[in-house]
């Protein structure tokens, strides 16, 4: 049951590095789009003050998600949630921190939408939204392989893609967001870190 996907090994501690420094010490954070849940529990591990709660649509994904769980001994990893961003209600109350990794360009515009209007639901003032993958900046791509990648993409389904950074930013600061801070991640990906105003 339990998946490995070898870009969660690569990408997972620079990730972690930036979590560190905008994350609250203490609280729940709610993972949108788990996948694998590598990562899930590799921020347990890292970060044993908050609850990680991972979700994921797709019940392969949380089969896997919840094999990872369950032999990695953490007592702040729940179980998956089954959670499609696009359908509300979510079914979780509150989080001090929302996260995503690799989801809003593999999925169809309305995930990013749903994604963004829930997270505005569920935390607090202050409450960070963490968004992490390639994005085009000023409609243009930041790499070569980001723009190979995005025609990829809508190849395989024409309502997906690498979307634009300003797109997103105007979204989430539509639902009460600040502009985000922009990290440069390694494999020309982004960090966006919003917090609700």
């Amino acid at each position: 049951m339990r998946r490995q996907a070898p870009a969660a090994a690569r990408n997972r501690d620079p990730i972690l590095e930036v979590l560190r420094r905008h994350l609250p010490a203490k609280g729940t954070v709610l993972e949108i789009a788990s996948g694998s849940g590598e990562h899930a529990v590799h921020f347990a591990e890292a970060l044993p003050g908050l609850v990680f709660q991972p979700s994921d649509p797709d019940p392969v994904a949380r089969a896997s998600i919840d094999d990872w769980a369950s032999t990695s001994g953490r007592d702040n990893l729940r179980p998956a949630l089954v959670l499609d961003a696009t359908s509300q209600p979510w079914p979780i109350d509150r989080a001090d921190a929302v996260v995503c990794l690799n989801m809003i360009h593999i999925a169809p515009w309305d995930a990013a939408i749903g994604l963004i209007a829930g997270a505005a639901r569920l935390l607090p003032r202050d409450g960070v939204l963490y968004l992490y993958g390639p994005y085009r900046r000023t409609g243009r791509p930041t790499a070569p392989s980001n723009e190979a990648f995005d025609r990829d993409l809508r190849r395989r389904n024409a309502a997906w893609g690498v979307r634009d950074l300003e797109a997103v930013t105007s979204l989430a600061e539509a639902h009460g967001f600040t502009s985000p801070e922009v990290v440069e991640m390694p494999a020309n990906n982004l960090s966006l870190v919003f917090r609700r105003r």
